[in-house]
């Protein structure tokens, strides 16, 4: 029995679905795991790895850690397809939420875990060709997402109907109306849909919410702010280097003699975005 038992989870199959099929409580299979030392490789437990790109390479690179064990090599596949730390660890050690909660935050604060984890991502962002300018776009996107472009709403006017389907009217003989506001959603097909967060029923409708918009707008002034700071420490040193090929041994002093239109000439190179 243990022999099957061990060959079910090797296949990836969970604690509990091993306890149901041979009628034996879960701790005893985790008995049997721990006395016969059932250890599970990189690419099981449901973990497809084979049609990825850059794969073949995120498995060499956990194999070749001997400093992680086998669960902690799963939780960091787990953590790089969602980045949830709670998730990877339910996933990786097959408990419940509530100890998850509590270790999964606690394991990728490992030194040795996060190191793993920073250097597979190296390699993922390198086999995707995924470059700082391309993240601080996504960001953009959100940052100047408008509500507007995913719903239509207002309001109007209509005259209220007895159950004669006549008008109401009012003691001068003026219809009765009142006054309704209306939102709809547009069609999926007409909206960049990668800027939803979320859409789901609330008590009052459908709810249609977008990804954070300060948080964008943060995360994108850090990312000009570096960058601009670079451009300037480079414009800086392009006119230290002009002023010394124009005759002008000390870039601090405040003289011209012809150097800005150098300047003129070679700052598209400095300041070019590429």
């Amino acid at each position: 029995m243990q022999d099957e038992a061990k060959k079910d989870y090797l296949a990836g199959m969970k604690y509990k679905d091993i306890a149901e099929k041979y009628d034996v409580s879960i701790n005893t299979v985790k008995s049997w795991k721990q006395r016969n030392n059932w250890q599970r490789g990189p690419t099981q437990k449901g973990v497809h790895t084979k049609n990825k790109k850059g794969a073949p390479k995120i498995v060499e690179s956990l194999s070749a850690n001997d400093g992680l064990n086998d669960q902690q090599k799963m939780f960091c596949l787990y953590y790089l397809q969602r980045f949830n730390a709670t998730w990877a660890y339910m996933q990786a050690y097959d408990v419940d939420y509530r100890t998850a909660n509590v270790n999964g935050p606690r394991l990728l604060g490992n030194a040795s875990v996060r190191e793993q984890i920073d250097k597979l991502r190296g390699e993922i962002a390198n086999d995707l060709f995924v470059t700082a300018d391309d993240i601080a776009k996504e960001y953009a996107k959100q940052a100047f997402a408008d509500i507007g472009d995913y719903v239509e709403f207002g309001g109007q006017e209509s005259t209220i109907l007895d159950e004669d389907e006549r008008e109401l009217l009012d003691d001068n003989g003026n219809p009765i109306k009142s006054h309704r506001s209306y939102v709809m959603f547009k069609d999926k097909d007409k909206v960049d849909t990668s800027l939803i967060k979320t859409i789901k029923s609330g008590k009052d409708g459908p709810v249609i919410e977008l990804y954070d918009k300060q948080k964008a707008m943060d995360a994108l002034m850090n990312y000009v702010g570096e960058k601009q700071s670079l451009k300037g420490q480079l414009m800086q040193a392009q006119i230290d280097r002009l002023k010394i090929q124009n005759g002008d041994n000390d870039p601090d002093e405040d003289d011209d003699d012809g150097f800005l239109e150098a300047i003129d000439k070679s700052a598209k190179d400095v300041w070019s975005d590429e």
